[in-house]
């Protein structure tokens, strides 16, 4: 007897979705595999964007704060044109500018530029290595000249000052920063299916494309991308809450 039901409820379930319900959830479920490929690629490309470009930023940061002549103001005209153009032209530059050139298409580049995976992760990384560049900058530049003095003062050197003062106290100060910078990293990342990446969008893209439906694509898209950002703020939270244990008030 169940068995016989269970056909019924799932015909009732997926006429009621296609006809009756404002959101057609059968359909969105039927393409979970899809969706789930898309979270894949978007995934892949902010967390490779988010090491390779901080790994970056790191070094670049030290040499804006201490005004290295010469690297400074290379550094200051990188970090202005890739804050001060839209992340959609910086890919379409580097996807479809370069393939311009023939000098480009004949290099040993090019296997790599004609690739919209890794041409978007060379914009990803750019892009969020400038900003994040910044964001160090002005926490390194926070710290108060007392704790350099003191370092000074027990007889280190440069290199353990920023290894064990500067940089430490810097990452704590740029933590709720550099969330905003990973959430905007997140959403930036929608460019990617422009250049035929099946990221989240581009999965929504294809089901509203291939079915004739106007939203049913980019609702699982805009709760897929909410339910990141709620794992992403969650988890700095608790990492602030521990980072930060020391500037919490303590009871007498």
């Amino acid at each position: 007897m169940n068995e016989s039901r269970s056909p019924d409820i799932l015909q009732a379930l997926s006429e009621f979705s296609e006809h009756a319900s404002p959101v057609d959830f059968i359909l969105i479920a039927r393409h979970w595999d899809m969706f789930l490929t898309g979270v894949g690629y978007t995934l892949l490309l902010v967390a490779v964007a988010l090491v390779v470009g901080g790994a970056l930023s790191l070094p670049l940061a030290v040499a804006r704060a201490n005004r290295t002549p010469v690297i400074n103001p290379i550094i200051w005209g990188y970090v202005y044109v890739f804050r001060g153009t839209p992340l959609l032209v910086q890919l379409y530059l580097i996807y479809y500018g370069l393939g311009q050139f023939e000098a480009v298409r004949e290099s040993v580049l090019w296997p790599i530029l004609r690739d919209p995976l890794w041409c978007t992760l060379i914009a990803f990384v750019l892009n969020t290595a400038a900003y994040t560049t910044e964001i160090f900058r002005g926490a390194i530049e926070a710290i108060p000249y007392g704790e350099v003095e003191a370092a000074k003062a027990y007889g280190m050197s440069g290199w353990k000052r920023a290894t064990r003062i500067v940089l430490p106290s810097a990452l704590r100060r740029a933590l709720p920063a550099y969330s905003n910078e990973i959430i905007f990293m997140l959403h930036g990342s929608v460019v990617a299916s422009t250049v035929t990446i099946v990221d989240i969008l581009g999965a929504g893209r294809i089901l509203n494309a291939k079915y004739y439906v106007a939203y049913e694509g980019f609702l699982t898209a805009a709760v897929l991308y909410m339910l990141l950002v709620y794992l992403i703020t969650r988890g700095f939270r608790v990492w602030e809450r521990r980072w930060h244990a020391h500037l919490r008030p303590r009871e007498a």
